[in-house]
């Protein structure tokens, strides 16, 4: 992330805008030891994206208690957000402004350039540039571990991955915050997004989190885990999309087995995604290597290297169901803006 600043206008308002991306993980977060503190199961690698994003701007008001959370939607004006929004971000603004001990509250508005609560990690992206506006308007100078520490502390685990560019473990073989593996430049990757619901989800991640260990598949997965973790990483490290392709395939794939083996069974996928599914293999007949991952959602991401992104796109293009394409790639993480929501 850029250096965080401190945007005062005229006023002498304490201002702070960042533009934080989403990202997709390669090796699951699905399973906690302890959800109340995000204390996962296992650790997770992610590929931290570009075009879908969070956009927050954070004023902090000396005095006062009560904090303002606004938020837009599509391309009508900012509005105050929903309760089951907003809930969340004022208990992250409240265990920050604990943390720094400063006292006053603040004014939120943020807005994501992607559907929201639609399995595409908008708490990663959201909660990551909350948290880093809040460090900027506080003036608060940090590394890349607090700032991920910080993060993880909204209840959003994958946030934690997002205050990072390029490809990301977390948690850091030392302690629960992520760590970046490589940077964007590594390796090339894209990620080519079929929408194929745009609404919000039924069920939560963090529902799915605390169903998870009922599935009779969840510790089988987990035997599969640290195979896989290593076969990701050697394989990134190697720009190995041979190697890597299958792997993340597999992984997506059980964590839905988990899903729809818990108790209650959750269903995310919809008729379009195995439409999706079946034309991602179709690719692969045709000789175009391209391997999909989903997170806790209906819509399918495929991953290739930009040779392939053309023909990813081509097959995609006007299948049943598919609501929207959007183009993403491996990023360079958040960055600060001048220009506030506020």
């Amino acid at each position: 992330m850029s250096e965080n600043h401190d945007l005062k206008n005229s006023e002498g308002r304490r201002l702070a805008t960042v533009v934080s991306p989403s990202n997709i993980a390669f090796i699951k977060y699905w399973g906690a030891r302890d959800l109340d503190h995000v204390v996962p199961e296992n650790p997770s690698i992610s590929m931290t994206l570009r075009t879908c994003h969070s956009r927050c701007s954070v004023e902090h008001l000396p005095v006062g208690d009560t904090h303002e959370v606004r938020w837009r939607e599509g391309s009508g004006g900012f509005k105050v957000a929903p309760p089951s929004f907003a809930d969340r971000v004022v208990a992250h603004l409240d265990r920050l402004r604990d943390h720094f001990g400063c006292g006053g509250a603040f004014r939120v508005a943020t807005e994501n350039s992607f559907p929201s609560a639609a399995g595409l990690a908008s708490s990663a992206s959201g909660f990551s540039a909350l948290t880093l506006a809040v460090l900027g308007a506080l003036g608060e100078d940090s590394d890349d571990a607090t700032r991920s520490e910080l993060a993880r502390r909204s209840g959003s685990g994958s946030a934690s991955r997002s205050v990072l560019g390029g490809y990301v473990q977390w948690p850091a073989e030392q302690g629960n915050y992520a760590e970046q593996l490589w940077d964007h430049d590594h390796w090339d990757l894209r990620d080519v997004i079929a929408v194929v619901e745009s609404g919000h989800k039924e069920v939560s991640s963090l529902d799915g989190h605390r169903r998870a260990r009922t599935s009779p598949y969840f510790e089988t997965r987990l035997r599969e885990l640290p195979g896989r973790l290593e076969a990701v990483r050697r394989a990134l490290s190697e720009r190995d999309f041979s190697a890597l392709g299958p792997v993340i395939e597999a992984e997506a794939i059980d964590l839905h087995c988990v899903a729809m083996t818990s108790e209650p069974a959750i269903h995310y996928w919809k008729p379009a995604t195995l439409t999706v599914l079946e034309a991602v293999r179709g690719l692969r007949r045709d000789g175009v290597e391209a391997w999909i991952t989903m997170d806790a959602g209906a819509n399918v991401h495929v991953i290739c290297e930009p040779h392939s992104e053309a023909d990813v796109v081509a097959r995609l293009q006007g299948l049943n169901g598919v609501l929207e394409i959007i183009r993403d790639g491996v990023g360079a993480g958040p960055f600060t803006e001048s220009e506030p929501l506020l």
